[in-house]
């Protein structure tokens, strides 16, 4: 997940939100030590930045075990170096350990 500046929550205004049960539950689990609320936020600032084009999916080189060639369908943000990737141009799709497939540049491996 992308990090994010912490604001005090002191700062922050409150806002209520209904949740269905079982999904606050996999919140929870999902959150750990850093709890579920700041799991909301961190998602939600994910979301914004994704919609707005100031994110991409930062990863580092060892984290990458394949590359496929590919063409891109929409532009794209390496998930690398942060660069543009545009309509139609030739890219990677790079498999993580993880098991996400993520866009990368041409000259990003190198």
């Amino acid at each position: 997940m992308h990090t994010l500046t912490r604001t005090s929550t002191t700062e922050m205004e409150v806002t209520s939100i209904r949740l269905e049960r079982e999904l606050k539950e996999k919140l929870k689990e999902l959150s750990g030590n850093q709890g579920y609320q700041a799991l909301i936020r961190d998602i939600l600032w994910n979301y914004i930045q994704q919609k707005s084009g100031d994110y991409y999916s930062a990863v580092s080189l060892p984290e990458i075990r394949a590359t496929i060639a590919a063409t891109a369908q929409q532009e794209e943000r390496c998930a690398l170096t942060g660069k543009a990737i545009p309509l139609n141009s030739a890219m990677l799709l790079g498999f993580t350990l993880t098991g996400a497939m993520v866009p990368l540049s041409m000259d990003s491996l190198s």
